[in-house]
């Protein structure tokens, strides 16, 4: 090759890593969405959410000055030996160490250029030792394949790679799921800890099976082991070093093997290289207890004593901030010291749906149509909330932006169900035919999650015609608002809470009907009613063109006047 045409590679390379780090942005948490109704709030959707958890891998994100330093110290189409190092005193390693020109220029850099990250995996890499240590002792394998989550992910539950390779010991979806993690809508057990590390030790028994070299075994682990397999055989070579020589392997699998190496090097003895204060992580620890369906970060938060950022950290491996819906039971990770207080409050956990605003500002050109796809939410809710008579807004103007939210309570203790200390916000929903969990959520307007836990069910579609479901349903928490949207669905009115307002049909002929209203109250039901206003329960349904008996408390009723 000649040097013209080395350059015209270089640069190439340069420019090729250079796009992989900018097709990547920096990312924030996000805790959980246990704010989001049925019809939306305007929040984030579960696909944008899963990608907010998300953070670029940070190895990928100082690979130009790995092919800078790769530069300086030769590319890789030389002829090279491979030496054993002579570890400092009281230093052992249990995997392959070698020393080369390529191991000394991630000596180099992660003392200098990258230093400040390196110190960060140093200080994580605590957080995971021991768990990742007693996973591959026992199973053999060298406890020196620890730092290959260093170099992989640097210790990062949530790192994703360009090529989407997800978690600690950065798996491809199809190479997990051939490990048995398990990535749906709910779960990516790519980003667990522990089942992670089971399946990273599995796969590199595996390929250390067929290889019969630990170098050989992680090249293959980062390039694919028909990649390695097929190499081999074309250079007739038996080892990492020879295969590296050749002009075959990616750049990122040449680099892989001694960037590993640097890595242990300096982590099994940081003084020597000059990395002295390091405030290292305590060691993972938790205890599990096992929920129902479709609870919240919140809500295990609250069960045991900790805080909602404690809870995800805990669970990260949970893309929607909730357990799984498909799931009967899901073991969730709390604070170790919790395990005990957690299972005591699980049975006096008690969730309301209720209803929050949010203020949205007007803008030039925008509709009442504009407005109600950005919040998922239906244009007749905007404008009877809002007191509107037309669809014309006025810039600046300012609206009331209905949303559902969930609030999490313990009952007492002592009382005999949440049913019992929460009767005032108890429905009964009676299943027909053809109803489902969606529908119901949205004639309710509550998400269908909460269906699922106030009922323990075992998933969405596990209901069947006839069974009777409790909802809790927070009218009170709404009491000093203009208006609320009332769930009866037989009527679908406004029920007027303050004076003026939107009025509907019922109270705008109120003073000529020979009919007066009657606001469902708490406790009531028709044979109250009936007794209060000297009316049979039939007469009152047909006045009202009820179906069943069901009514619910703040629907509006027509009497006769007595």
């Amino acid at each position: 090759m000649t040097s013209i045409s080395k350059i015209l590679v270089k640069s190439l390379i340069v420019l090729f890593f250079t796009s992989v780090l900018s097709s990547c942005s920096n990312t924030t948490y996000l805790a959980n969405n246990s704010d989001l109704s049925a019809e939306g709030s305007g929040e984030l959707s579960e696909s944008e959410m899963d990608n907010v958890q998300l953070e670029n891998a940070e190895p990928q994100k100082c690979l130009a000055e790995e092919m800078t330093a790769l530069d300086q110290a030769g590319l890789w189409d030389e002829k090279f030996s491979a030496n054993n190092i002579t570890p400092s005193d009281n230093i052992t390693y249990d995997f392959p160490v070698t020393m080369n020109s390529k191991v000394n220029m991630y000596l180099n850099l992660f003392q200098n250029q990258q230093r400040e990250q390196f110190g960060r995996w140093l200080a994580k890499s605590t957080r995971y030792q021991p768990m990742v240590e007693k996973e591959l002792e026992e199973a053999g394998l060298p406890k020196d394949l620890l730092y290959l989550a260093m170099i992989e992910s640097g210790y990062n539950q949530l790192a994703c790679s360009s090529s989407k390779a997800v978690g600690l010991w950065q798996f491809m979806q199809a190479t997990g799921k051939q490990y048995d993690l398990k990535v749906d809508k709910y779960v990516d057990e790519r980003r667990d800890p522990l089942k992670s590390t089971r399946a990273a030790v599995t796969y590199l028994s595996d390929l250390y099976k067929e290889f019969n070299d630990w170098h050989l075994a992680v090249a293959a682990y980062n390039g694919g082991p028909g990649t390695i397999r097929s190499g081999l055989a074309k250079f007739n070579v038996d080892n990492f070093w020879d295969l590296a020589g050749k002009k075959y392997l990616s750049l990122e699998t040449k680099l892989y093997v001694p960037k590993l190496i640097a890595a242990l090097i300096i982590a099994k003895d940081p003084e020597k290289y000059g990395f002295t204060e390091i405030a290292y992580s305590k060691p993972l620890r938790y205890g599990t207890i096992t929920v129902g369906p479709g609870m919240s970060f919140e809500a295990i938060a609250l069960i045991s004593n900790s805080t909602t950022e404690e809870i995800q950290r805990f669970n990260q491996e949970l893309r929607l901030g909730k357990t799984p819906l498909n799931r009967p039971q899901y073991k969730v990770k709390i604070p170790k010291e919790s395990v005990e207080i957690a299972k005591s409050n699980l049975s006096r956990l008690h969730s309301i749906v209720s209803t929050g605003y949010k203020t949205h500002k007007v803008k030039r050109g925008e509709t009442l149509s504009s407005i109600s796809k950005k919040y998922r939410i239906n244009k007749t809710t905007i404008q009877k909330v809002n007191d509107l008579h037309s669809g014309t807004l006025a810039s600046g103007s300012k609206l009331r932006i209905p949303y559902s939210t969930i609030t999490y309570q313990l009952v007492p203790e002592g009382s005999t169900g949440a049913a019992a200390a929460y009767k005032d916000s108890l429905v009964l929903h009676r299943i027909k035919k053809g109803d489902t969990i969606s529908k119901i959520a949205r004639q309710y307007h509550v998400p269908p999650a909460m269906i699922v836990t106030w009922n323990g069910l075992e998933n969405t579609n596990s209901i069947r015609a006839g069974q009777q479901l409790a909802l809790y349903i927070d009218n009170g928490g709404i009491k000093n608002e203009k208006t609320a949207v009332n769930t009866d669905s037989s009527k679908k009115n406004i029920k007027i809470i303050a004076s003026g307002g939107y009025k509907n049909k019922l109270q705008q002929s109120e003073t000529d009907s020979p009919y007066q209203l009657y606001n469902v109250k708490h406790g009531d039901s028709l044979w109250t009613i009936s007794r209060k206003f000297s009316a049979s329960t039939s007469e009152i349904k047909k006045w009202n063109s009820l179906t069943s008996d069901l009514i619910q408390p703040g629907s509006v009723l027509k009497l006769k006047k007595v």
